[in-house]
């Protein structure tokens, strides 16, 4: 089986990189090609400056709408997203809190809300519920991703969140004191439930067995040291990074002398992907003739990244 089809027996794959690249190419090539081979495939756009629709050549938003048998997409609003969760988190609060403080807490909540972070959090939260499988009709969901520093941040809010709610519960622990039983307070309850999905994502996200990451890049200076910084953070994070894509590789003969000259730079940085990350495998991808829109075009990635 070649590097390529391996990425195709994951439940979830992500594809990150530096903006301009082609994850949003490689991402719709990928859940095109995995439909094509019969996969239930839900591609989802979790970059604010969505390209979903462009590539794929049909409207995208954010319900999750077909694109052709087997192949669905959505483009997650992380500001609607917000709105959702925390109109959510106001209705948990009304259940576990009386008349006399839900007026403040209802507050405290808008606060957080207008937070630079919220956004991430809610955004963090409707990934997590796809990935644990809220939606059956899906064996794979395809993530294509904002820029790398914002989808480093996304992976590693299980690990922020999870801190953060032990620090809740011994501060509702202390409050409650020693007499009071843990499992009969509401509040420890909807820690303990929020505790143990995170707990899930997370390890579904580190198991190389349901998750993948998918670095993409092209043969230039920037894009080969960000891509290198990456590896090493989601290595850290505990994350498999089961592929590279190195994007628009330029064609081999041309009698012009410009070319001639960028080809000649391309195969010097063409070696050193090879040579720095020659633990990962790694996909070449030709630059088209034309840009990339709508299914035939993407069927062309396809076809390169699944040569075999």
């Amino acid at each position: 089986m070649s590097d390529a089809a391996r990425l195709l027996d994951r439940k979830v794959l992500f594809f990150g990189g530096k903006g301009g690249v082609g994850k949003t190419t490689s991402a719709s090539a990928t859940a095109l090609a995995a439909s094509r081979a019969g996969k239930r495939v839900l591609l989802v756009s979790t970059d604010p400056a969505h390209n979903t629709s462009d590539i794929l050549g049909r409207p995208v938003g954010p319900e999750i709408v077909e694109v052709q048998p087997n192949l669905h997409a959505l483009e997650i609003d992380a500001a609607q997203e917000s709105a959702r969760y925390v109109g959510e988190v106001k209705t948990r609060i009304k259940a576990l809190f009386g008349h006399s403080i839900l007026k403040e807490a209802n507050r405290q909540i808008d606060l957080a809300a207008s937070m630079p972070a919220a956004e991430e959090v809610a955004l963090f939260d409707r990934i997590g519920s796809l990935i644990s499988g809220e939606d059956q009709r899906f064996d794979l969901l395809v993530f294509d991703t904002a820029p790398t520093g914002h989808t480093l941040r996304l992976i590693r809010m299980p690990e922020l969140m999870e801190a953060w709610i032990r620090a809740l519960s011994r501060s509702r622990r202390a409050m409650l004191g020693v007499d009071q039983d843990d499992r009969n307070d509401p509040i420890m309850t909807s820690l303990a439930e929020r505790l143990e999905r995170l707990r899930e994502f997370r390890a579904r996200l580190i198991s190389p067995r349901v998750t993948a990451f998918v670095l993409v890049l092209i043969a230039e200076r920037l894009p080969i040291e960000e891509t290198a910084r990456a590896l090493e953070q989601l290595e850290e994070a505990g994350v498999r990074v089961g592929a590279l894509v190195v994007n628009r590789v330029l064609p081999e003969s041309s009698p012009d002398p410009f070319l001639i000259a960028r080809q000649a730079q391309e195969r010097e940085y063409l070696i050193e992907i090879d040579r720095r990350f020659a633990a990962v495998p790694r996909l070449r991808v030709p630059q088209l003739p034309r840009d990339v829109q709508g299914l035939e075009t993407l069927d062309t990635i396809a076809a390169a990244l699944f040569r075999d």
